[in-house]
């Protein structure tokens, strides 16, 4: 005689539920994992506008204006509104004579995430026509 109660026993169940609970942790830590990931990215662009912002505003001015050396006083701190909160980054400006006509600039914007510095340089040469 064949027997109709066939069907999940208990520990079958229970096997089924850990595989399932496997599953789901992998796909959670996935979903962490590009949730993170995205973040930096939107802090890396955030970097990069406000390093072309300055570089703009540098590449505005006159070459006498332009004082070679480094910039990082405590006014190159700036603090930009991201995802709700005030997000903090350095900028290190560097002026530097290359001939007596030319002069490179290089901006250097740092940021920390996750107890990770991360910097994002740019640079830019400024030339005048000899006198």
């Amino acid at each position: 005689m064949i027997n109709k109660n066939s069907g999940f026993t208990l520990i079958e169940f229970l096997v089924a539920i850990v595989i399932l609970m496997i599953g789901l942790l992998g796909m959670l830590s996935g979903v962490n994992l590009a949730i993170e990931k995205t973040v930096e990215t939107s802090l890396r662009n955030e970097a990069i506008t406000l390093a072309d912002e300055r570089m703009m505003h540098k590449r505005a001015k006159a070459f006498s204006a332009l004082s070679t050396g480094t910039t990082n006083a405590p006014q190159s701190e700036t603090s930009r509104f991201f995802r709700g909160v005030y997000k903090n980054y350095s900028v290190q400006e560097i002026v530097t004579q290359s001939t007596p006509n030319s002069k490179e600039i290089i901006l250097n914007v740092s940021w920390k995430f996750k107890n990770r510095k991360s910097t994002h340089s740019i640079s830019s040469f400024v030339s005048t026509t000899p006198q």
